[in-house]
């Protein structure tokens, strides 16, 4: 008998382990190798960003390994493999490695100082062949092998980086999505559950979402991993309703509040809704702008989380859903929903809540004069006798749109009327083309006309058949302009005919009005010389090459904008 119960209660232990096992492992499609890679870097694993972050227009696509706060650690391949890409850019990740590895994935290193060696001659050869500093090509698996450990870079903050670390990647090799790295072994220390601040409810009434849905915000209170309302409550959701909610984590490693890895939404016990940031392709990575509450962001910059899927959205972190999440309440009850908030590492918080339907929702109607645009079809819409044209492609709205449209003063200096189109609280997937006809008076400088948007600026454009055309990203108010003036050129540190011995660079500030810089190229006594252009200060640097000889040489340096306006910078300096 003794035995029995002994046996009965070692089963029920191991059950209840298998239970806690099951229940903190991350929600993904298929499993990864977790005992392959190693840490790219030799320090212990701490992150500023996760994998599948919020930021502005896009997931975050890899880990942010911290460097403490300083460039200059070696970075090694995380596996055995070949260098299959290098690049350098101008904001983005900068200086970047890619290495692809016999497994069938790829890995990404980003904001590095500088390539090892052996890749630094592979870069130099080709800006010297393209004579430019921005370059990205690919190569073949027998022209730079790693093993791996191998140091192939080292540690830096160049590109679009907010202060040094490492942005880490794992790809897969044939469909180029990114993957969420910890879901190799590549962990972090992690013993903190989620923390969960709001709640958002939306009254849908089987219309559009858009910022004129009917939405209220409650608090939320609580601590470790328990969360309930500020102020308990039933809460009314109406008969037709979607939840979002605003939470993020941390890990054990940092302070950093990063994102989390996993949703889910219970009603009635059943899940209606399910995220989880396992993997996604860059094609789909803009459609963050269709899971957050997008004009909340435009209008508060805070990201709240919509739980339920608009029709035109784009992106696999839906592993499943019911009704695309969408609660419909056909009756009077007080009804049961949960929250089933993760990170990555299982920790986990829960939120109760208790809603009911109420009274009937009497639907807004569209906007006087507005057109309605379907998600899943070409949108056309001319106006002003045709003198606007808007062609959206299929794909681009994530919701039908009720699309409202204005004529505005003519602003000083501009070739056509000022064209209203909606405005900034509707996201575009991808771009849509707009085609303004400028005014008589423009002539023979309609090759420098471009279209202006209020807001972001120059969205560039060309003349053709009698329209400014151009591919844009947002609505807002647009109207066309000219760009004759040539990009500037200052020099920071070199005097014409001075000395520049015992400098290590020359240094130029350059800018432009309107269209932005397309190229630049700088040449000594005749050759081509390679200038670099820093994302951050916005500095052109020359770094003397320890070949230049001593005594007298000349400088040129052209730089162009987009409209073909050029500025030719000479002076003559002694080394």
């Amino acid at each position: 008998m003794l035995k029995h119960a002994l046996a009965l209660c070692l089963t029920a232990a191991m059950a209840v382990l298998a239970a806690k096992a099951q229940s903190t492992q991350p929600i993904q499609s298929r499993p990864y190798p977790v005992d392959i890679f190693r840490y790219p870097i030799d320090l212990p694993p701490s992150t500023a960003g996760s994998f599948g972050e919020l930021r502005p227009n896009h997931f975050h696509s890899g880990l942010d390994f911290r460097t403490n706060q300083r460039e200059g650690y070696p970075v090694h391949a995380v596996y055995d493999g070949y260098v299959s890409r290098l690049r350098v850019q101008f904001g983005g990740f900068g200086n970047a490695v890619y290495v692809t590895h016999p497994n069938g994935f790829t890995s990404v290193y980003g904001h590095l100082q500088r390539f090892a060696p052996e890749l630094e001659r592979f870069v130099r050869e080709q800006q010297r062949i393209q004579q430019k500093d921005i370059v990205d090509f690919t190569l073949t698996p027998f022209q730079l092998p790693v093993a791996k450990g191998q140091v192939i870079a080292i540690s830096g903050n160049t590109g679009g980086s907010a202060g040094p670390h490492l942005h880490f990647e794992l790809r897969d090799a044939n469909t180029e999505e990114t993957i969420n790295a910890q879901l190799f072994g590549l962990t972090i220390a992690d013993h903190i559950p989620p923390a969960i601040s709001a709640i958002a409810v939306y009254r849908l009434n089987g219309q559009p979402f858009s910022e004129r849905t009917s939405r209220a915000y409650y608090p939320i209170t609580g601590a470790s991993g328990n969360y309930h309302l500020m102020n308990q409550q039933v809460v009314t959701i109406g008969r037709d309703a979607g939840l979002g909610i605003v939470c993020d984590d941390r890990n054990s490693a940092s302070a950093n509040h990063n994102g989390i890895y996993s949703l889910e939404l219970k009603l009635d016990g059943t899940t209606i809704y399910t995220y989880a940031v396992e993997r996604f392709a860059f094609d789909q990575t803009h459609a963050i702008n269709a899971y957050i509450d997008y004009p909340a962001y435009q209008t508060s910059r805070r990201f709240i989380q919509k739980c339920f899927i608009l029709p035109g959205s784009k992106i696999n972190l839906y592993p499943q859903n019911i009704n695309r999440g969408i609660i419909q309440l056909n009756d009077d009850e007080v009804h049961e929903v949960t929250y089933i908030v993760k990170d990555i590492a299982g920790n986990t918080s829960t939120l109760n809540l208790k809603v009911k339907a109420g009274a009937r929702d009497m639907s807004p109607a569209p906007p006087e004069g507005s057109t309605r645009f379907k998600y899943d079809q070409v949108n056309n819409f001319t106006a002003d006798n045709n003198r606007l044209q808007l062609t959206i492609p299929q794909g681009n709205l994530y919701d039908d749109l009720d699309f409202t449209f204005g004529i505005l003063p003519k602003h000083t200096g501009a070739y056509s009327a000022t064209y209203k189109l909606h405005n900034r609280l509707t996201p575009i997937h991808g771009s849509y083309e707009i085609r303004i006809k400028p005014d008589s008076t423009i002539g023979a400088l309609a090759a420098k006309a471009v279209i202006f948007n209020t807001v972001s600026g120059c969205e560039g454009g060309n003349y053709e058949d009698g329209y400014v055309k151009a591919h844009v990203h947002d609505f807002g108010e647009f109207y066309v302009r000219l760009d004759t003036i040539p990009p500037v050129v200052r020099p920071i540190n070199l005097i014409n005919g001075g000395s520049m011995a015992g400098k290590s660079k020359m240094s130029f500030r350059i800018s432009d009005n309107l269209s932005g810089i397309q190229s630049y190229i700088g040449k000594i006594d005749g050759q081509w010389v390679l200038m670099e252009w820093d994302y951050k200060t916005k500095i052109l640097n020359y770094t003397f090459d320890a070949g230049l000889a001593p005594g007298k040489h000349h400088l040129e340096l052209v730089v162009r904008d987009y409209k073909d306006n050029t500025t030719q910078y000479t002076a003559d300096f002694y080394r």
